[in-house]
């Protein structure tokens, strides 16, 4: 499974941040990595890098399972580790729910 990283223009998109924000999607979808390809996170200040205020880090993840069509979340939190983890938990229920329905059939 291949973590992508992207950020806008008022998030500086370091080496540490990236690593941070892998290990936190690895420690929350490991248990699917085998069914996904690849997890493309997209990291964003709502209310730019002047302006402050609550809930303006926004995290938009879109999974890719191997043979189906991509599964996209996003959450908002006052910080990206926040936004991340939000995010991180909504596609894991999403995903062990599709995976759960396929495995019925």
């Amino acid at each position: 499974m291949l973590v992508q990283l992207n950020t806008d223009g008022n998030i500086d998109g370091t080496e540490a941040l990236a690593d941070e924000i892998e290990t936190a999607i690895r420690q929350t979808l490991g248990h699917l990595s085998t069914h996904l390809t690849r997890v493309e996170v997209h990291l964003s200040d709502t209310n730019g890098a002047s302006k402050g205020g609550p809930a303006d880090m926004r995290c938009l993840l879109e999974a890719r399972p191997a043979a189906h069509k991509p599964v996209a979340v996003s959450h908002q939190a006052a910080t990206a580790a926040q936004a991340v983890d939000g995010a991180a938990d909504k596609l894991r229920r999403s995903l062990d729910d599709l995976f759960g329905r396929l495995a019925e059939r």
